[in-house]
């Protein structure tokens, strides 16, 4: 999708693997890619009147959510910055990437597996009971999805996302240790999510501290 964006791939264009070779998820990290998983990816052409660019992942994370929560035995929710957790336990990730004008949003979802032995928990939509999820077909029901969150987020702004995405995000209070990106640490309690699609962490002091960046551990 990176290759077709810098083609003149034109907004709105999907693509979908069966498996991939090299899937990737945050900071580089290896994505496992077995056949049975939804793994796609679309493409947004920036317009001048769109919203932030990084704030498309609040409008992936509002589609995603709303594809696999019904499905789920366990209860759904939308963890800082991209992924999609069930029980604290990772279903499915975002990424975005730009390329010019264009941001690509990748997004992969376990549905009949998910990866063994790793340090974190995780599951898929056959562990949750969804034992007859496709991915061909939750691939058509993304699309929409996505298109209509996208179209809020063009039409209205960031508001309506961000609080929708609020609604199903961890709940304020939550305990949290932040790891930036130059291996700071910091911990404190999820507060609210600010308009530029920031997170904001309240401190044992009561201070609130803006995070844009890093990977949460929630306690």
């Amino acid at each position: 999708m990176l290759a077709l964006a810098g083609q003149g791939g034109g907004d709105g264009s999907w693509l979908r693997a069966g498996r991939q070779t090299g899937g990737k998820g945050r900071l580089g990290r290896a994505w496992e890619s077995p056949d049975g998983n939804l793994y796609c990816s679309t493409l947004v052409r920036l317009r001048p009147s769109d919203p932030l660019p990084h704030t498309l992942a609040l409008v992936a994370a509002n589609a995603v959510h709303a594809l696999i929560a019904p499905l789920c035995r366990g209860q759904a929710r939308i963890k800082w910055p991209n992924d999609i957790l069930v029980d604290g336990a990772k279903i499915a990730g975002i990424l975005l990437e730009r390329a010019g004008d264009a941001i690509v949003v990748g997004i992969g979802i376990n549905v009949t597996g998910h990866p063994e032995g790793l340090d974190r928990p995780v599951t898929s939509l056959a562990a949750q009971g969804a034992t007859d999820a496709q991915a061909s077909t939750l691939y058509e029901r993304l699309t929409q999805l996505f298109g209509h969150w996208l179209s809020i987020w063009r039409a209205q702004g960031i508001d309506p996302v961000r609080t929708h995405w609020l609604l199903n995000a961890h709940p304020t209070g939550t305990a949290m240790r932040v790891v930036q990106p130059d291996g700071g640490e910091v911990e404190g309690a999820f507060d609210t999510l600010d308009r530029h699609g920031m997170l904001i962490l309240r401190l044992a002091n009561g201070q609130s501290h803006a995070i844009h960046a890093g990977d949460i551990i929630l306690n």
